[in-house]
């Protein structure tokens, strides 16, 4: 049996493989992430990766290329920046083949194409990339595996396309999923739109999935009962005293992430300092990034299958707590939450959502995110209390 180094030499030299691409640095990482999503669609149906050699030219000569950290860097942070969605699953690694150094990016096919670049879907025709068709993006769609799905994917048969708020979907969410100059020359019919976008199944009969409901499901709590947000406004440190204010925010996420902005944006109160200082100085007691950060990432990362409980938001007089429940994914333990680059998606789907809508500006940031502006705002470290499926976030009052 071939070890791995004697299989990607074969590849390497293969001049007419449609699984290789070649790339002689990085100048162009527009054309690298164009590559990457035409392999995650696995448009002629491999079902093998398809590598990215970094260093070697188009004839196959080699660049001798400084394959450095900062260059493996960039290409790993391709993965996780929010421009390639649903998330790839890509290995970034530098290898000596054939005795020259290279950067080798191994891209997997994906279990839910279609997997899109900046609002277009690349797919690999021959040895050229290429954007697709109605009927190649119909059957990237129905490449999808029927089994093992996350659940933010899967169908609810009990509900209809009655459901979805269509007017939300063509207004708000189309505009912000698929590039304008696609939307211009579309001729797909809103269903296929709609499928496309994973929001209902490719299948007969034709139902809204988890995430159809929660993006544009006029009321997506009938049919997912856990998915709104509770908010509790105390006049005091504990939950026995007086309460000041109480929402429920239910809708879809656009309608709940925008609430949800809104009550942050209410709540904060900003004193004036004019005693300390020759000008007038003004401190929020807490700092908005890092709350919409961290609620975000709750309502992201929250357990939609198994528990009916929402995100609670509890707004104390010297601290807010967060709650999310959905404890750690993945890769992500309750010894290791939190840490630097340790990032995994309960709800790949939800996340690709939030990022359309602009709500998510990279992925796997948030926390790191949160904690520098809690610390330059004055605020003490947030403190989180992980269970396996539990998490509390404790944010202190600036003092």
């Amino acid at each position: 049996m071939k070890d791995k180094d004697e299989q990607l030499e074969e590849l390497l030299a293969d001049m007419e493989s449609d699984r290789v691409e070649r790339k002689e640095s990085i100048s162009d990482t527009g054309r690298i992430r164009q590559a990457i999503c035409a392999f995650a669609n696995d448009m002629p149906n491999h079902r093998k990766p398809g590598v990215i050699f970094i260093g070697v030219r188009d004839d196959g000569t080699y660049a001798n290329l400084a394959i450095n950290d900062e260059l493996l860097r960039t290409l790993s942070d391709m993965r996780s920046d929010g421009n390639i969605l649903p998330i790839p699953m890509m290995t970034v690694q530098k290898r000596i083949l054939c005795g020259c150094e290279l950067a080798v990016v191994i891209v997997h096919p994906s279990d839910f194409p279609p997997v899109r670049y900046n609002g277009r879907i690349w797919i690999r025709v021959g040895p050229r990339r290429a954007t697709a068709t109605i009927e190649e993006e119909r059957r990237l769609a129905e490449k999808r595996r029927a089994r093992d799905l996350p659940f933010d994917l899967q169908p609810i048969p009990s509900a209809s396309l009655d459901d979805l708020d269509l007017d939300l979907f063509n207004r708000i969410y189309l505009p912000s999923a698929v590039a304008a100059e696609v939307l211009r020359g579309n001729a797909r019919s809103q269903q296929q739109q709609l499928t496309s976008l994973r929001f209902i199944t490719v299948t007969e009969p034709v139902a809204p999935t988890v995430i159809g409901l929660l993006a544009v499901g006029k009321s997506p709590s009938d049919y997912i009962p856990g998915a709104y947000l509770q908010f509790l406004r105390i006049e005091g440190v504990t939950l026995t005293d007086p309460i000041g204010d109480q929402k429920e925010v239910q809708g879809p996420l656009p309608e709940l992430l925008r609430t949800l902005d809104d009550i942050l944006n209410a709540n904060i109160h900003i004193p004036t300092d004019i005693r300390s200082a020759s000008t007038e100085l003004r401190h929020p007691d807490y700092a908005l990034d890092a709350l919409q950060q961290l609620a975000r990432n709750a309502i992201m990362h929250r357990d939609y299958a198994t528990s009916n409980a929402p995100v609670r938001l509890t707004w104390f007089t010297n601290r807010i707590e967060i709650q999310n429940p959905g404890g750690p994914y993945g890769q992500v333990t309750v010894e290791n939450f939190g840490n630097p680059g340790i990032t995994d998606y309960r709800n790949p789907s939800v996340a690709e959502v939030m990022h359309n809508l602009g709500f998510v500006q990279r992925f796997g940031v948030g926390i790191q995110i949160a904690r520098k502006s809690l610390a330059d705002n004055g605020n003490p470290e947030p403190e989180f209390d992980v269970h396996e499926n539990h998490i509390l976030v404790i944010v202190r009052r600036r003092p």
